[in-house]
């Protein structure tokens, strides 16, 4: 059976935070080859994410929320903002068994963060052995796969990212700091099922035109 490419996740974010035109960017862009759209649970009031949202899945989109969070407190925020939304994927948040189940209740895949995290935006700091074993107890316990910080990793990201994706056997989403076709074909060569790009596309690190970095992406990996 042949492999699905990895997908690119559209994060309509800068430096962690969803911005402020979020919905004129995806009626833009909602025509481009990005299957999934994603934000962060800060920058948009409640009730424009859910109008967002509604508007992705109308479209035929997936719906991704990362939740940047670092407290249980937070992270179970996140998550019932994830199903007030009615999202397809929450990433993000230290892992959290009641996040899981709120997770699975409401049919929502469920991606936690590894490591040590930090800041926003994040820093990520670990052992690589340490980050393995944790994804795999995760993973166990019902989560669907793992948002990965590699690029914003302390120690060697492309050793991390090489030996995490092949060896954990579950999705694997490389997030934050995807800026370069030097990246990108890191990604390409790890192949994980998911990678999100958001500053580096306000920051036209792919060409001027936000629609247009979206599908050369896409087309590149």
């Amino acid at each position: 059976m042949e492999e699905k490419e990895t997908a690119l996740i559209v994060m309509l974010t800068y430096n962690d935070l969803t911005v402020p035109n979020a919905p004129e960017i995806f009626d833009r862009c909602k025509d481009s080859k990005a299957e999934y759209w994603g934000f962060k649970e800060d920058g948009l009031p409640l009730d424009k994410m859910k109008e967002l949202y509604a508007n992705i899945k109308a479209c035929g989109k997936m719906a991704v929320l990362e939740v940047v969070a670092y407290t249980e407190d937070l992270c179970i925020k996140g998550a019932q903002m994830a199903v007030e939304c009615g999202c397809d994927i929450l990433m993000g948040t230290v892992y959290s068994d009641a996040v899981n189940n709120l997770c699975r209740e409401h049919g929502i895949r469920y991606m936690p963060f590894v490591g040590k995290i930090y800041d926003r935006p994040s820093v990520l700091e670990g052992d690589i052995d340490d980050m393995i074993a944790e994804a795999r107890s995760y993973i166990e316990k019902g989560a669907y796969g793992i948002d990965l910080l590699a690029y914003r990793y302390t120690g060697d990201y492309s050793e991390l990212i090489r030996r995490f994706v092949s060896e954990v056997n579950a999705p694997v989403c490389i997030a934050g700091s995807v800026n370069s076709y030097e990246r990108l074909d890191e990604i390409k060569d790890a192949s994980p099922w998911a990678f999100t790009i958001g500053s580096a596309f306000f920051d036209k690190a792919f060409g001027d035109d936000f629609g247009e970095q979206i599908d050369k992406v896409c087309e590149y990996v």
